[in-house]
């Protein structure tokens, strides 16, 4: 497991030129999954610490496998919480993805956590990401110009609050969460629905109203929804997640297989 590196991010730099990158999801938490899904090509995985089994014990040994088998690791956090946040940075990650951001006020707070003061509130203390004590300047000088903040648009008080989210400053970009977006609109799931799309639909304007990167986790593990969202201008994005390509093609051949016998 290689050390944290306090590098240019790739991953930043596409955010601001709003260039495509493609990254997926990390929710079974061991080392193998991660050495497979690098095969694949994928620019950076996404740890799930809101939605999985994922404890911030094994956190450490996920970000540096992650960046060892060079792609880079973010991690969604449990929630907009300082201790959540400081804890996932100081294990290395190259940045935090901040579930349910409904407002300008919890955007704010999101910057807080992830910098350090006179640019925000979060606490020091020295681990991995810091080379355990070694090199806290160049690690400071890292978090102010590469760590990378995404706020998680699921709810529609995001979308109806979403240029007000987008003018804070440290926001590196959105993805939008299509489940629980709906589910804030009475539909779990259901996100197919005309009003929910009109929901989607108003993100997609005011992100480029503002010339900012629009982002998404598309869930279905085969291509088609991720490409329709690459040719309707989404940048960054979240393509399925571990189980589903796993499970997706287990049971896709299995079927096949059945119906020749």
């Amino acid at each position: 497991m290689k050390n944290f590196s306090h590098k240019h991010s790739p991953l930043k730099e596409k955010l601001q030129n709003k260039e495509l990158s493609i990254g997926s999801w990390l929710t079974i938490p061991h080392q193998a999954v991660i050495e497979i899904l690098s095969t694949a090509g994928f620019e950076w995985l996404t740890i799930d610490m809101e939605h999985s089994p994922i404890s911030i014990e094994t956190i450490m040994n996920l970000i540096g496998h992650i960046q060892g088998n060079g792609m880079q690791a973010l991690v969604r956090v449990s929630k907009n919480e300082e201790v959540a946040i400081k804890r996932v940075l100081d294990a290395g990650a190259d940045g935090v993805i901040v579930p349910m951001i409904k407002n300008k006020e919890e955007a704010i707070q999101a910057v807080n956590y992830v910098k350090y003061p006179p640019l925000g509130k979060r606490g020091v203390g020295l681990n991995r990401a810091q080379k355990y004590g070694t090199a806290f300047d160049t690690y400071q000088q890292w978090v102010k110009d590469e760590v990378v903040v995404i706020a998680q648009i699921e709810h529609i008080d995001a979308v109806n609050n979403l240029e007000d989210i987008f003018s804070v400053e440290g926001i590196d970009g959105i993805i939008v969460g299509p489940y629980d977006l709906s589910a804030s609109m009475g539909y779990p799931g259901e996100y197919e629905r005309e009003d929910v799309k009109e929901a989607l639909e108003r993100i997609d304007i005011i992100a480029k109203k503002l010339n900012k990167p629009l982002g998404f986790h598309v869930i279905d593990s085969g291509y088609s929804k991720t490409l329709e969202k690459i040719n309707k201008g989404y940048s960054f994005l979240a393509f399925s997640l571990d189980f589903f390509f796993l499970g997706d093609k287990a049971r896709e051949e299995m079927a096949k297989l059945k119906s020749k016998l």
